[in-house]
Order: C-alpha cells, then structure tokens, then sequence
C-alpha cells in the first residue's frame, strides 16, 4: 500500500483529527505522571507552549474508551499512511494504558509499543556485524582479533576531553550548512543548539529542544566519527530538524497537531530515532573508513542494547551478569558506555526504547529506494508527519 507524492497536504479531516490525537496524548501522559510519579513523562516534549490541552481523564478507563473511539475514526481518514499510522498509535496508547493498569511483558511492550518483533537481535545478526567490522577495519590496517582493532581504532581516532565540546559545536555548524543545502531549515543559525556537558546519565546525547542544548555525556569514550554521529543525530538533520520542521509547518498549517508533541513507547518511536541515525546517509557525508567503522559500530551496539535488555526484563538475569556481558561485548566505548546504557535499560517504563535505534534502519531502507527525483517530496513526507517502521515505506 503507499500513498503518490502528488498527494502531500494532508486533508483537513486529518488535521483536525491530530488535534483530538494530542489532546488524547497529553491526557494520557497526565495521568501517567500523577500515578507513577516518572517526571520525564510519556509525553517528553511539547512544542506548543500550552496552547494545546489535555484530555480530562479522570482514570485509565475512561482513556480506554477515547483511544478505543480514535482507533475506530483513523479507519476513515482519507491518506492511507494516515489510516495505518494512527491506528497503530491508538494500538500503542491502548497498550500503554493495559501496561499501566494490568501489566504487560517486554515482549508484549515491544508489540503493542513499538509494532516492531518481540524479540532480541539474533546471534546471527550480531555475528554478521562484527564479520563486517573486522573486515573493514583488517582492510584499513589494523591487526589482531576484533577487540584488539577496535581499540586500536579507536585510540587513533580519539578526541582529547578538554576539545569534546569545541569540536562538537564545529560539527554542529557543519552538519547546519550540509543539511540546510538539501532540506532547508526555517530558521536562523542563531537559532541552532549548543553543547553542555554532562555526567552520570542514561544517554550518549541528549536534543534538548526548549532550551536549544545538546546534553553530552562525557563518560563514555569519544572519538571524531562518534562526535560526527551525534552531530547528525541530535542536531541536523536529526532530532533538531525534526522538531523545528514540526513546529513552524503546524503553524502554516501543513502538519498536525501530534507532531507538536515528542512521546516514547509508541509507534513513532523506531522512525523517531531512524532519521537521526542514518543522517550520514541523507547528507551523503561519509568521509573516510572511519566514518564507515562507526556506522557500523553504532548498528552493532544499538543490537546488544537490544540483548541486554532482553536479558534484563525478559530472562530476568541479575544486574551484574547483564552488566558483564554488556562489557565484554561493547567492542569499546569504556566503562562509561556501559554505565549509561545499562541505566538506559534498566528503567522498566523506557527499556523497550532501546529496541527503536535497531528498527530505526527501516528510515534508511526507505529513503535509499525512492528515486534521486523525488527525495525533496520524500523528505516532507516523512519529516511533516509522524510514522511508524511500517509507514515510512508508503510513499510511490
């Protein structure tokens, strides 16, 4: 099923239904808050400065029955990515909301959540990635098993931590000025993010939009091609690009109103963090090998994630056992790459989130097969509007 490019405004029926859709969101996340006392939210940002409000629930059955009736209306939508995309939203609200009030497993939460398999990155799989790795990295001259040149690499590619945050900014500016040549920014440079650094977090990165920072975790180990991949993803064309593109098109009223809002443990969640992880692809920016090694790192450790959060909620290994296994897998980034993705899963309410930097590819399998031609319409197309691993292929 797809949808023609001729087709891009979305019909005035859909608009109006994201503006039920964020009011459903935002009255799930408060109720979501007041029960579970999790700051952070379902809903982790919104865009609208207030303007828009949430649904009064007043408990999760009555929020059942306003998902249950937006699940029903989406099927009436004229857009065919719309009808499949918001039923699979109201499919991953209806779940989120039996998660909280009778439980769900991880690979329920996988399903229902993120509409990806419920299961870990096979062996196979990662077996694969790491015959890619030592292939490439043996051709560029390091020798020894995988560990061994993977450490090499990396310390001939390291960036001294007093220079972390100047060079960061310098990627920043760079990645502004590749992405603005083939998908324009409505806005000012002025208007673009700044490194802060921080310690002790469950992240690599983090888009902190509002306030227009990058919050950098400088524990893990970091080199130039790493630097270079959260340029791309936090900033341009990543998460930034996304947020301002949803921001200044609902105003012109181009996108809907639940692009306004960003909301973890849904059917957006994999795409989400898809166009932020193949960024090197749309920009064509890959320099050199290292830049390759890095790809290739980034897909094999957002695999492991998967595993060790399998092993953690799923086979309900201890702590310690995961922890060690993570380690002796990482293939580098320190201890400090660990401790950060090891509090990243260990969060029951966001363990299933690792599983969208892996399902994210599906961005990159999508974009890779529309024709040259016709990449400008694809990129309104999936930056305008919100999609889910299935909905991003639907386009022709």
């Amino acid at each position: 099923m797809t949808i023609s490019h001729k087709s891009m405004v979305l019909s005035q029926d859909t608009l109006a239904y994201g503006e039920r859709v964020a009011a459903a969101l935002l009255g799930l996340d408060a109720l979501y808050r007041a029960e579970s006392g999790d700051e952070d939210g379902l809903v982790v940002l919104d865009m609208s400065g207030g303007a828009l409000k949430p649904a009064p629930y007043v408990d999760y059955a009555e929020a059942r029955h306003a998902w249950q009736a937006l699940e029903a209306d989406a099927a009436a939508l004229p857009e065919a990515d719309r009808r499949m995309y918001y039923q699979q939203l109201a499919g991953s609200s209806l779940a989120f909301i039996q998660w909280r009030t009778s439980g769900l497993s991880l690979a329920d939460q996988l399903r229902g959540f993120l509409h990806v398999p419920s299961a870990p990155v096979s062996e196979d799989e990662l077996a694969g990635l790491r015959a890619e790795l030592g292939d490439l990295l043996t051709r560029m001259g390091f020798a020894g098993d995988l560990a061994t040149q993977c450490q090499a690499w990396q310390e001939s590619v390291l960036v001294p931590p007093d220079a972390v945050a100047t060079v960061l900014q310098g990627l920043f500016d760079e990645a502004w000025e590749r992405t603005n040549r083939i998908l324009p920014i409505p806005a000012d440079k002025s208007d673009g993010m700044q490194v802060a650094t921080v310690r002790g977090v469950a992240f690599n990165a983090r888009c902190n939009y509002l306030e227009r920072k990058v919050e950098l975790n400088v524990d893990p180990v970091l080199t130039y091609p790493a630097l270079k991949h959260l340029a791309l993803h936090e900033c341009y064309p990543g998460h930034y690009v996304q947020f301002k593109l949803r921001e200044v098109w609902y105003h012109e009223g181009r996108a809907p109103a639940d692009g306004l809002l960003s909301v973890v443990n849904t059917a957006s969640s994999s795409p989400f963090e898809g166009i932020a992880d193949n960024g090197i692809f749309l920009l064509d920016w890959f320099d050199n090998d290292d830049d390759r090694v890095q790809h290739i790192l980034s897909r094999y450790r957002s695999a492991i994630g998967t595993v060790a959060a399998w092993k953690l909620h799923a086979l309900n290994e201890a702590d310690a056992e995961v922890r060690a296994w993570l380690a002796a897998a990482s293939l580098g980034g320190g201890s400090g790459w660990v401790d950060n993705r090891m509090r990243f899963i260990a969060a029951s309410g966001r363990a299933v989130l690792i599983w969208s930097y892996w399902w994210g590819q599906t961005v990159n399998d999508a974009y890779l097969a529309v024709p040259a031609a016709r990449r400008a319409d694809y990129l309104e197309f999936l930056y305008g509007r919100m999609h889910s691993p299935q909905t991003v292929a639907m386009f022709a």
